[in-house]
């Protein structure tokens, strides 16, 4: 990092501190975003940005900034840096002074922070335009479960403002403050979301010769499925399928008809996806078989969310940003893949590019309501925005 860039940053850094925690005590779900995304708005029309369009997908806000030369006229002369908006339905327990005035509301994954964070790289931006071209800098509702990412694609974003490559970052609770990290090729996994609904017969618990369990079905069901990524996927594949919640009954004496679960699948690859849900189905149907019952997979509407890959070209350029911001021995590009999604993903297999973490220091961990984002990371997500700028689209 520059000593020129470094003060710039640091001169802004308890301002930006400030617009964090009032996102952090204002959180917003999915797409009802009205009050974050016109702040996002706002501020990107006070830095003097050459367009803002909202309203994108809903409450999605994009940012055009043209460097010293003007507008970009080809695709590779343009790029996407994108941050999301969206909070998580969770009752806070940080005890922070900041902490969320919205009851069942909190941003437990940081996307506060990585608002922060974008909104100050473009506003050093915005006065230097140190670059040769067009920076889209996209801010996204619904990353968390509600697919913004592709609604953004859908309503044209990728469309009207077509680019070469395409960032994003993630803060990482556990990776120290002022360090990087990133994943070569497959980087998180993909989400896929599944239903089980068995159906026995009720009765009396006291005469349980006369009905048909449903419980006893599905608990015989949920040990099988364990079965499944230790028996059915290569050893050499990473694979997750976890039964997340089981409804069924409501009295201590009556054995109910029907049994519903949840859960879901994470894989890197979609043909595992599909051999994983197969076997499930085939778990499913002839478990409950063997109890007299009936069970049936189905999906629900949600939208599946593919695996994050990182492009070879894009982390290269991402590592160079990463390495001048923190140093090389402060950057790691040996990050195992993770099993958590992300929907940067549905822009990933549009457009190359490269998702990478920054170091949020030792606390809660994501979606824990005694997390918080860490404002010390603020000047280094700033810092890997600015200086990506430049090296994505370089002056001169």
């Amino acid at each position: 990092m520059t000593l020129a860039l470094n003060n710039s940053i640091a001169a802004i850094t308890p301002e930006l501190i400030e617009w964090r925690r009032d996102l952090h005590r204002n959180p917003e779900l999915l797409y009802d975003l009205p009050r974050t995304s016109a702040i996002v708005a706002g501020r990107l029309r006070d830095f003097g940005f050459d367009e803002v369009i909202e309203g994108v997908a809903g409450t999605g806000v994009l940012g055009v900034l043209h460097g010293a030369s003007g507008p970009a006229r080809a695709r590779d002369k343009r790029a996407l840096f994108r941050a999301d908006m969206d909070a998580l339905p969770i009752e806070e327990a940080s005890g922070g002074d900041h902490a969320s005035l919205s009851p069942g509301k909190m941003h437990a994954c940081g996307h506060d922070g990585h608002t922060t964070m974008l909104l100050g790289a473009a506003r050093l931006l915005a006065g230097t335009r140190p670059f040769d071209g067009t920076l889209i800098f996209c801010f996204q509702p619904a990353e968390e479960g509600g697919a913004g990412a592709q609604a953004m694609i859908d309503d044209g974003m990728l469309e009207r403002f077509p680019v070469k490559e395409a960032y994003a970052v993630h803060n990482w609770p556990g990776l120290p403050i002022g360090e990087f990290a990133v994943v070569r090729g497959p980087a998180m996994a993909s989400a896929e979301a599944f239903n089980i609904t068995v159906e026995g017969t009720g009765g009396h618990a006291a005469m349980p010769h006369t009905v048909r369990d449903p419980i006893v079905a599905a608990s015989a069901i949920v040990a099988a499925a364990q079965t499944i990524v230790s028996r059915v996927v290569d050893p050499l594949d990473n694979a997750v399928v976890s039964i997340t919640a089981i409804h069924g009954g409501e009295a201590f004496n009556v054995i109910p008809d029907r049994v519903e679960m949840k859960g879901t699948i994470r894989t890197f690859s979609e043909a595992v996806s599909k051999s994983i849900e197969a076997e499930l189905a085939r778990i499913c149907e002839k478990t409950a078989e063997a109890f007299g019952t009936k069970a049936r997979l189905h999906r629900p509407p949600k939208l599946p969310y593919p695996a994050t890959v990182n492009h070879p070209a894009e982390t290269e350029r991402a590592l160079g940003a990463m390495r001048a911001v923190a140093g090389a021995d402060r950057v790691r590009d040996d990050m195992r893949p993770v099993m958590g999604s992300e929907d940067f993903a549905f822009i990933l297999r549009r457009v190359p590019g490269a998702y990478i973490f920054v170091g949020n220091g030792d606390t809660a961990g994501l979606h824990n309501p005694k997390y918080d984002f860490n404002d010390e990371a603020i000047p280094y997500g700033v810092a890997y925005w600015t200086e990506l700028a430049r090296r994505v689209l370089p002056a001169g």
